[in-house]
């Protein structure tokens, strides 16, 4: 949602051929990602379809962006971490209130579940970290200006503050 609250600035990027938007799992329905110069990251590795996922992102792009604090850091997701994974599949399919009682889904409905989930570069290497809950506008397009002037940032740290 941050990057979306680049408006403006993501718009003009995109016009003037400066970016294109190739993969984006929940805006467009493509299913394996294609090489580009930058992927960006966001979320905690929770299980193996992420994990397959992110390491294909990595073979395929020259530049790794982790953005936001669960990719970076683990973040609030990683509070399942606390748990066993059956504890954590009972808990959210199960004993849930806004859930129907019943079983845990298994199969091609539900991607196997990691033990731990884990913060992006304890998978594969990362480049460019973006941290925050959710990360700023002003880090995100601090981030892609630096990338399109050919430099991999490291965000300062006076960005990472919200005003």
């Amino acid at each position: 949602m941050s990057l979306l609250d680049l408006d403006e600035t993501l718009r003009d990027l995109a016009l003037a051929g400066k970016i294109e938007i190739v993969f984006s799992p929940p805006l467009m329905d493509v299913k394996d990602p294609p090489a580009a110069d930058v992927f960006i990251v966001e979320g905690a590795v929770s299980s193996e379809e992420d994990v397959e996922v992110v390491k294909k992102v990595r073979e395929r792009c020259k530049i790794l962006v982790a953005v936001g604090d669960c990719a970076c850091l683990r973040g609030n997701l990683t509070m399942r971490n606390l748990y066993k994974k059956d504890e954590v599949l009972k808990c959210a399919y199960v004993e849930t209130d806004s859930t129907t009682k019943g079983k845990v889904p298994s199969g091609k409905e539900l991607p196997e579940l990691l033990e731990k989930a884990r913060p992006v570069d304890k998978i594969v290497k990362v480049d460019c970290f973006a941290p925050g809950c959710p990360p700023s506008p002003k880090v995100l397009k601090y981030v892609l200006t630096e990338l399109l002037n050919g430099v991999i940032p490291t965000v300062p740290p006076e960005l990472l503050h919200y005003d």
